[in-house]
């Protein structure tokens, strides 16, 4: 097992005696101030609305290990099973339920070697799909590398890894983000390429070479094309404001560097004051954005994860459907059931691209 892996499963114990050492060297007064911001920690609503989540999931399974739209039409099995089953597999990696192990094991070993086949059968390795599934794929197989029961698995894993982020980097765009087709003359946007930035910082975590080129493209397309000074957030193409692409923009700009910087720091202000954030009648992707606009809030420090997480955990604990799903209708997109149990696990910190 090589170093980047081994340094995942010791995750847990390497923070604890960091955790230890910068108590023992921090002064009294430092201690007490940084005690009065308290991590939110989830409920005992939160945990059961995970595990009824993560049963609708296994329940929902389609058989050839995938999660996918559900469309009676074509005897169940749907689109999107790319991205369906990369979330799924990261909604059961964050309750700290991995391919091979537990009780879930087998049923997580499916999906990855669903996506395992579909990358392998695909000539190219973008698997035929846009961009966005793409990212997400790249997300999952980055988290599992070196984190399944099968050591033969981590070369294979490796290899799809490295194959799909060598396609991400040929598809960046002369001003710096991505768009819907694997190509670098499809354009930009900045809902896909927060997406496709999110899991190039994912592959990095692990290990993939990312090249500094790259990073400092991308923060110039989100400052410099996305960015609006006067709404003090970004938009879907050009400079404006939405919330999903404010979210998703600040998650990417933070994750290349840019936390501090005024632009950052005045978007992030203005999805901590937007009264439509929390409201799932006026947030349109109210799923897709909290997906990132939590992650954004454990980026920018305690003070406003501990904010932000107890709002989204108990409107996500209300808005959970009795069938343990998300999911609002029966063609309804796979993302959301997965989305939410990751927003709801983020106390966990299973995940290296969700921890600070």
């Amino acid at each position: 097992m090589n170093m980047i892996n081994i340094n995942k499963q010791c995750y847990l114990t390497v923070t604890l005696c960091f955790l230890l050492a910068s108590v023992i060297a921090t002064p009294l007064a430092a201690q007490e101030s940084a005690s009065e911001v308290e991590a939110p920690e989830m409920t005992e609503q939160a945990e059961k609305a995970i595990e009824r989540g993560l049963k609708y999931l296994i329940s929902s399974q389609n058989k050839d290990g995938s999660w996918s739209t559900k469309d009676p039409a074509k005897g169940g099995g749907g689109g999107y099973a790319i991205a369906g089953t990369s979330l799924g597999l990261m909604a059961f990696m964050v309750e700290g339920h991995f391919p091979g192990f537990g009780k879930y094991g087998k049923a997580l070993d499916r999906a990855k070697e669903y996506l395992l086949k579909r990358s392998k059968d695909s000539e190219t390795g973008a698997m035929g799909v846009k961009m966005y599934e793409i990212g997400l794929y790249t997300i999952a197989m980055s988290e599992l590398w070196g984190m399944t029961s099968d050591p033969d698995d981590n070369k294979k894993i490796q290899v799809a890894l490295e194959r799909v982020v060598e396609i991400i980097l040929r598809s960046q765009s002369p001003l710096g983000g991505w768009r819907y087709g694997p190509r670098p003359d499809a354009g930009q946007d900045t809902s896909v390429t927060a997406m496709v930035f999110v899991s190039l910082a994912s592959a990095r975590e692990a290990g993939v070479l990312v090249p500094t080129e790259t990073i400092e493209r991308l923060t110039g397309y989100l400052r410099d094309q996305a960015f609006d000074e006067q709404r003090g957030g970004f938009g879907y193409q050009g400079k404006g404001y939405t919330i999903a692409c404010t979210a998703g923009g600040v998650y990417a700009a933070q994750l290349a560097g840019n936390r501090d910087t005024e632009w950052v720091q005045a978007a992030l202000s203005s999805l901590e004051n937007d009264p439509k954030m929390f409201s799932r009648k006026d947030n349109g992707h109210f799923y897709y954005s909290h997906y990132y606009a939590m992650q954004a809030m454990v980026q920018a420090g305690e003070e406003h994860y501990a904010k932000w997480y107890p709002k989204i955990r108990d409107a996500l604990v209300t808005l959970q459907k009795p069938n343990g799903s998300w999911q609002e209708k029966e063609l309804d997109y796979p993302h959301k059931t997965p989305m939410s149990i990751i927003i709801l696990g983020t106390p966990n910190r299973y995940i290296p691209v969700y921890q600070r």
